[in-house]
C-alpha cells in the first residue's frame, strides 16, 4: 500500500487532536473530491513498518485523542489488508484512543455484508477496531460547508463500536 500524506496534529478530520493517514487508491472518483490525487494508487510513499511505527509513536502524548483513516480510500481490499495490522497495534498499545474512518463505502451494504464490494477477509477484523466510520460517497450536489467532520449530507457519522451499534452521531 501507498499513502499520500500524513497530517499529526490534525483538527479537522475527528474530534480532538489526531493523526491523520491518508491512503492512496480509491475507484469512486467522486466529482469535486478534496484529494484526487489519491485516487492512484501508486501515488505517494510506500507504507511500511518504519511508517506505522511513526504513527504510533505519533500517537503516545496524552493530548493526542486518535487516528483518522482517510484517502484515497482505507476500505479499498488492498488498503484494507495493510491497515489491520496498524489498526491492531493502535488499539493494544492506545486502548484509550479512537480510531476514525472515512469512507465512501456504505456500512451496511458494502462493509457488513460479506457479498458487499468492499467486504474481504479482513473487514470484519477492520471495523472492530473502528470507532467512528463516516460512510457514502462525497455528493457535490449534496455538499455543505456547514456539516462537521463530513462533505455531503448523504454522508453519515456512525458510531460503530457501541452495544447495538451503529449509532448515528
Amino acid at each position: 500500500m501507498k499513502y499520500a500524506n500524513i497530517k499529526y496534529y490534525d483538527v479537522s478530520n475527528g474530534l480532538g487532536v489526531r493523526t491523520s493517514l491518508f491512503v492512496s487508491g480509491c475507484t469512486h472518483r467522486c466529482k469535486g473530491c478534496f484529494n484526487e490525487m489519491a485516487w492512484d494508487f501508486d501515488y505517494g510513499e510506500e507504507f511500511t513498518e518504519e511508517t506505522m511505527e511513526t504513527i504510533l509513536k505519533s500517537l503516545e502524548p496524552k493530548y493526542i485523542s486518535g487516528l483518522s483513516l482517510l484517502g484515497g480510500e482505507p476500505m479499498e481490499l488492498s488498503n484494507q489488508r495493510a491497515l489491520v495490522p496498524l489498526l491492531c497495534q493502535c488499539k493494544e498499545r492506545f486502548p484509550q484512543k479512537n480510531i476514525w474512518c472515512y469512507t465512501g463505502y456504505t456500512y451496511e451494504s458494502d462493509l457488513l455484508d460479506p457479498k458487499g464490494r468492499a467486504h474481504c477477509e479482513v473487514t470484519d477484523e477492520m471495523l472492530r477496531y473502528i470507532d467512528i466510520l463516516v460512510d457514502g460517497e462525497f455528493d457535490q450536489d449534496l455538499y455543505d460547508i456547514s456539516l462537521k467532520f463530513r462533505g455531503s449530507k448523504n454522508q453519515r457519522i456512525l458510531q460503530i463500536q457501541k452495544e447495538g451499534c451503529p449509532h448515528l452521531l
